[in-house]
């Protein structure tokens, strides 16, 4: 099943009165959605016992977890000091994955430095392969990697790249942040025909079986010469994408992947919003069958 949800919680889960993310599950299952995003971007500071009573929660709940491993990764350097701590950044994140029953981690890959992109792309590729096997090695073969498309231009992260390194391994996913494409490519990600592009592309690369069940962020992003500034909500009529052009092609395609929308403080609810839209453009699909 395509699956909706929001990477963190909303405004409205506070003004709801309620602060624990424990919480969260049962209160976006409410709304009709069925996937949650933790954040660990800035970290993985969630202990033990509180993961486990937020697995519970979502278990309870028909909510399908994933977590977003820590901003500080940066695949392309091979600075020993950096292995060793991207090394750790992703053991702690499958660590809490494991605690929840996450069966995802999101993977930004990092910026060029003074590199070449050849060479930052070809640490990267060194880099991925040592954290899939510190990863299985570790016993957490069951949680998969997802590389995901970033959105300023100077990173690692075009749809080429991030389909490149996934076609590495079975076990990656790529992670098609939408918002993030359509930003580095000045908006270059706003049709149905940019979406197909791209699902082509990504078929050819790494095969339907991944491709079909491909992880993904959504939300408008305002943008700039560099690319990503800052995100946006479903309310802006300046920047994009819109959702309709990747829901058509999803449902078209029969793809299963899980949207998380990444909204700035409305991401529960446009994710309601997507799961609308993309169930429009499944009827519309059947009845053209």
């Amino acid at each position: 099943m395509v699956r909706f949800g929001p990477a963190g919680n909303d405004s409205a889960f506070a003004e709801a009165g309620l602060k624990a993310t424990v919480d969260a599950p049962a209160w976006i299952a409410s709304m009709g959605l069925t996937a949650y995003e933790y954040q660990c971007g800035r970290g993985v500071r969630v202990g033990r016992e509180t993961a486990e009573k937020i697995g519970v929660a979502a278990r309870g709940n028909g909510i399908r977890l994933s977590i977003h491993a820590p901003y500080y990764i940066n695949l392309s350097s091979r600075m020993t000091e950096r292995i060793e701590g991207n090394g750790k950044y992703v053991l702690d994140s499958c660590a809490a994955a494991r605690a929840m029953g996450a069966d995802r981690i999101v993977v930004h890959t990092g910026g060029l430095g003074k590199l070449s992109r050849d060479k930052a792309m070809e640490n990267t590729r060194e880099n991925v392969r040592e954290l899939l096997e510190l990863k299985d090695n570790a016993g957490y073969t069951d949680i998969r990697m997802c590389l995901e498309t970033m959105g300023k231009i100077n990173v690692i992260g075009t749809a080429e790249e991030i389909f490149d390194l996934v076609s590495m391994d079975d076990r990656l996913l790529p992670c098609i942040d939408f918002g993030h494409l359509n930003a580095r490519t000045q908006g270059g990600m706003t049709t149905r025909e940019d979406v197909s592009r791209l699902f082509d592309l990504m078929e050819n690369t790494i095969g339907m079986e991944r491709a079909r069940i491909f992880h993904s962020h959504f939300s408008k992003i305002e943008y700039g010469k560099g690319g990503e500034a800052h995100h946006l909500t479903f309310a802006d009529t300046v920047f994009g994408p819109e959702f309709d052009g990747v829901a058509q092609e999803t449902a078209a395609r029969g793809y299963e992947p899980r949207f998380i929308c990444e909204s700035a403080g409305t991401q529960a609810r446009d994710a309601v919003r997507m799961q609308e839209i993309f169930r429009q453009a499944l009827r519309t699909e059947n009845r053209s069958e």
